[in-house]
């Protein structure tokens, strides 16, 4: 795990972030009749050096957040800042630029890799794209360096995605994405399609990467025990919007958001004892649908402390009032208006 930001500025900076996607109608004449609500107000920052982790259930718009960094989706609204120049409506040259130093690991090592290309085919890919990192009779060697640094044999070059296991795919997915040098990397699920013994493997791979040379990483996942063990700080999606954000201390020890707290609660424990101890927050109902979200506060139709304020006011991202003068662990920001630290935790 990293350090903190240490007085530096942010190297990415996310406010307002919105993403739309137009809900429409006929055959002849489309009609626009809504939009699901992916990303809706999304603001973040990611420092230097970092691991910020994003969970939340499936469908609440962590994999459209890491999308639109890279500008594979364009935003409705807000602004993306990469070393204060917003990125998010760049084009051409300058979006290839930048695309250059903010690199990502997708999802499924199996279909993520060109099954026809070799491995030196497909790591040395981005140098195609940015001669200038690697001129070409240098590639070769490059490539075997990028094996070598991810845990893999550098003669494996000629061998195509198919010979490997998952977690070797997942590694020539690494490679792929350190191939320009990129100071930062979004990680979307990079860990979620492989073993468990695997996972093991492949976060401590990226850990020792991100002390090596430096980068800052986006980590996306639903899995909290491994978004505890990789971040520095989380952020807690639903339905669009981050509800809850703070340090790893804060968030899996002091908790106040109540969808942050159900989570929680739901991860397994290795103490059989503690497991029966535990309180565990069964949530009501499903999610509402993106395309029509709750009036006020999004999480109240499965919130056990929803009252009127709740369908009334959207609560907004901050700091609960109740701890604003505290300087504990509990003092962070929270989207609820009855936000209240339960000490719950997630421990081993």
């Amino acid at each position: 795990m990293s350090g903190t930001a240490g007085g530096r500025e942010p190297i990415l900076e996310v406010r307002d972030l919105v993403k739309h996607f137009p809900l429409t109608r006929g055959v002849l004449v489309r009609r626009r009749i809504g939009a699901v609500q992916a990303v809706d107000g999304v603001s973040f920052d990611l420092w230097p050096g970092e691991t910020l982790g994003i969970v939340g259930e499936s469908g609440c718009g962590k994999s459209t957040v890491a999308k639109l960094m890279l500008s594979l989706e364009r935003p409705t609204a807000g602004s993306i800042r990469y070393k204060g120049e917003d990125i998010s409506r760049l084009s051409g040259r300058a979006l290839k630029a930048v695309r250059r130093n903010i690199q990502m690991v997708f999802q499924d090592p199996y279909t993520s890799l060109n099954p026809r290309m070799t491995v030196g085919d497909i790591i040395g890919e981005p140098f195609d794209i940015h001669p200038d990192v690697a001129p070409k009779g240098d590639r070769r060697r490059r490539v075997q360096e990028l094996l070598d640094v991810v845990g893999l044999n550098p003669e494996y070059v000629n061998r195509y995605p198919h010979q490997f296991s998952g977690g070797q795919r997942q590694r020539i997915g690494i490679a792929r994405g350190l191939a320009l040098n990129p100071e930062i990397i979004v990680a979307d699920e990079p860990v979620s399609a492989l073993d468990v013994s695997v996972q093991a493997q492949v976060i401590n791979l990226m850990e020792r990467l991100q002390s090596e040379f430096g980068l800052a990483y986006m980590f996306i996942a639903h899995d909290l025990s491994i978004v505890r063990h990789i971040s520095d700080r989380v952020a807690v999606m639903y339905l669009g919007r981050i509800v809850e954000t703070g340090t790893e201390e804060e968030i899996y020890e002091h908790a106040t958001h109540p969808y942050t707290q159900a989570l929680l609660s739901a991860v397994p424990v290795p103490d059989p004892e503690l497991s029966r101890r535990r309180e565990r927050i069964i949530l009501a109902g499903d999610v509402p649908s993106p395309a029509n979200p709750p009036s006020g506060c999004r999480f109240r139709t499965r919130c056990w402390k929803a009252q009127a304020l709740c369908a009334e006011v959207d609560p907004p991202l901050a700091v609960p009032a109740e701890y604003a003068g505290a300087s504990g662990p509990a003092r962070h920001d929270s989207a609820c208006h009855f936000a209240e630290d339960k000490g719950r935790a997630v421990r081993g």
